[in-house]
């Protein structure tokens, strides 16, 4: 089975407004999946068509290799979720409120509570009134909640969505650990930072429409560099590099030209400008990250939150 979540032209349309168009999406069977786009890019709304929670507009959906149409209960039991914020009785403990949610799934091991509560680094805490626990502490026992089952996939909505940076340290270190214990995670965010951190692969989203999708050390190396230039004329050598296959984009400034081309092709755009008489006099390369990556395919402005 190589994928946990594969989508088709999966879309959802409220009246003239598209919300998710035509997604194709392939989420592996293990580790940490990122759907990366700004709020109102159909990062929620691709999740609920996932769940069964919203009916899409057009497409299909597998999951685990099984297709799936409508509210698929033998799928969504191999699935914990939570889609945008856990909701916890705050008068009931951290246990009690686990117990309560794995009675309703027809389960009453104490030692499973126990040791989720120590997985997500509760159990300090699992006696103290959920209305008493700081935002990261309702986050991971939402996680918790989700481990209920021990289920094959997890689906995390903005798990870190109005932490502190502490708070956010210890949901990304929790979401790499369960990455890394042979499940899937599939997470949304619009936190450039945090995909970088903890995902292994990710989809980028713009607007409803899927912009780019693979892992993320592929998606920011493939070889492709960002170049910074300077040389005798940067204008005609602008003009030049542009002209190359092997360039991807260019930009100029007043003082330097910045090109996005393999690492290994440096010194054919030195000896391309040459070949005009256009001299370089400064040439330093720097791996792009994932906020730079994101910039250029999309020209979008997504920037970190907190």
């Amino acid at each position: 089975m190589a994928w946990a979540v594969e989508t088709e032209g999966l879309t959802k349309r409220y009246g003239s407004i598209t919300a998710v168009d035509n997604l194709s999406l392939r989420v592996p069977h293990a580790g940490v999946f990122g759907l990366l786009g700004p709020n109102g890019s159909g990062k929620t709304t691709s999740m609920g068509m996932i769940l069964g929670l919203i009916r899409p507009t057009a497409g299909s959906i597998r999951l685990f290799g099984n297709a799936v149409e409508g509210v698929h209960t033998d799928s969504l039991r191999r699935i914990g979720a939570i889609v945008e914020e856990p909701n916890f009785y705050p008068y009931l403990s951290g246990r009690d409120n686990l117990r309560y949610f794995q009675g309703i799934a027809g389960s009453s091991s104490l030692g499973e509570v126990d040791h989720l509560l120590e997985i997500v680094g509760l159990t300090d805490r699992a006696n103290s009134k959920v209305g008493a626990y700081s935002s990261g502490m309702k986050q991971r026992l939402g996680i918790a909640y989700t481990l209920l089952g021990d289920p094959d996939m997890l689906l995390l909505d903005e798990p870190t969505n109005g932490l502190d940076p502490e708070g956010m340290a210890e949901v990304r270190d929790l979401i790499r650990q369960l990455g890394g214990s042979g499940r899937a995670v599939l997470l949304s965010s619009h936190v450039l930072h945090e995909v970088e951190q903890v995902c292994d692969s990710l989809a980028i989203l713009s607007n409803g429409d899927l912009i780019a999708q693979g892992e993320v050390s592929d998606l920011l190396s493939r070889g492709r560099e960002r170049i910074h230039i300077r040389t005798t004329d940067n204008a005609r050598a602008a003009q030049i590099l542009s002209a190359l296959e092997c360039v991807e984009h260019v930009t100029l400034d007043d003082n330097s030209i910045l090109a996005t081309a393999p690492s290994d092709r440096s010194s054919e755009l030195s000896a391309a400008l040459s070949e005009s008489e256009i001299y370089v006099t400064e040439m330093v390369s720097s791996r792009m990250s994932l906020e730079q990556y994101f910039l250029e395919i999309t020209g979008d402005d997504l920037r970190e939150a907190g």
